[in-house]
């Protein structure tokens, strides 16, 4: 019997926005958080939240919560087959990602000492967004 880890995680991944999701993670190298994750992909927080909330059920991330925001990690793979999932991730076309990757390093750009500190849609954030659009 094969063990349901495994098709959890190639499950979680199989989905656009999951993949997505989960490429931002990898790629950042850092927490990130429900807010920051909405406005970077440009999702609902429903729809964030649940794919985020897939992944970890699957043992692809881990998630904190502080305050009240809920930051989304890397988990730590000791799996080998997680771990070649993580890399086949992090050797996706980055090209892929560009929109994902130039909203990011503007929506972390916002944080206050490491801290996330405006919500989704803020007036701030859109104000941003108009600039490079």
């Amino acid at each position: 019997m094969m063990d349901e880890k495994y098709i959890d995680a190639l499950k979680a991944l199989s989905d656009p926005t999951r993949l997505r999701l989960f490429w931002l993670v990898v790629d950042a190298g850092q927490r990130i958080n429900v807010a920051e994750a909405m406005d970077i992909i440009g999702d609902t927080q429903y729809n964030v939240s649940r794919n985020l909330k897939m992944l970890h059920k699957a043992g692809l991330l881990t998630l904190e919560k502080q305050g009240k925001w809920v930051y989304y990690t890397l988990k730590n793979q000791t799996a080998p087959h997680c771990e070649a999932l993580v890399n086949s991730v992090k050797f996706l076309p980055k090209e892929t990602f560009n929109d994902v990757t130039k909203r990011c390093e503007l929506r972390l750009s916002m944080r206050v000492n490491g801290e996330c500190i405006i919500g989704a849609n803020s007036d701030e954030w859109l104000a941003t967004i108009e600039k490079i659009s």
